[in-house]
């Protein structure tokens, strides 16, 4: 019933059905990323508190945020949560350069495990545990219509799995920013010459 977003450098959130936008941050250093916990009660973000992107949680209602990540990297951030209520966040803490490599955060007690998955920078995770992802991170431009060595596309990985399966290899292009609903997958690609909702 809330929708959380970025204005300003700073989380705001209003109620799907319209009305009066209420700030939850307001400090100096930019929030972005925002995820809302599978539950409704808790927000994940990034935040540059102090220098460096990490991730942060507080309440939906308002509140102080809590921080749960320690990376000192740039490159760390939200890309949601998990079904049983761990933040799934992006890093390549453990990895180098260009891999980025998925995470899973408990924000009950900061307890992290690493997705086993060499490349993995965007994701969502089904009601049966199976991740939705993307291999490479965004390459920074703006291109229309991109089909470099930087593509972002579509992969699947079950529990259990040996190994990922892709998904969007049909398209050259991007398909990015997974996401399930209904048993499906929704994502964001430019197949059809402009970038729009696909499942």
């Amino acid at each position: 019933t809330t929708i959380v977003f970025v204005t300003e450098g700073d989380l705001w959130k209003v109620p799907v059905a319209g009305g009066v936008a209420t700030r939850l941050t307001s400090h100096p250093g930019d929030e972005s990323q925002p995820a809302i916990s599978p539950d409704g009660s808790r927000v994940a973000f990034t935040a540059e508190y102090d220098g460096t992107q990490e991730i942060y949680v507080m309440p939906l209602a308002g509140g102080q945020p809590r921080r749960l990540t320690f990376d000192g990297s740039p490159r760390c951030g939200v890309a949601g949560w998990t079904p049983d209520g761990k933040v799934l966040a992006f890093t390549d803490k453990f990895s180098t350069l260009p891999n980025m490599q998925l995470t899973t955060i408990d924000p009950a007690d900061g307890t992290r495990a690493v997705v086993p998955l060499w490349q993995a920078s965007d994701g969502a995770v089904s009601e049966a545990g199976v991740l939705a992802f993307v291999r490479l991170p965004f390459q920074g431009s703006a291109t229309k219509r991109y089909k470099g060595g930087f593509i972002q596309q579509l992969w699947r990985f079950a529990p259990g799995d040996a190994e990922a399966t892709a998904l969007t290899a049909d398209f050259p292009g991007a398909s990015k920013r997974p996401m399930w609903a209904n048993g499906r997958i929704y994502f964001v690609s430019d197949r059809d010459g402009h970038m729009n909702v696909w499942s």
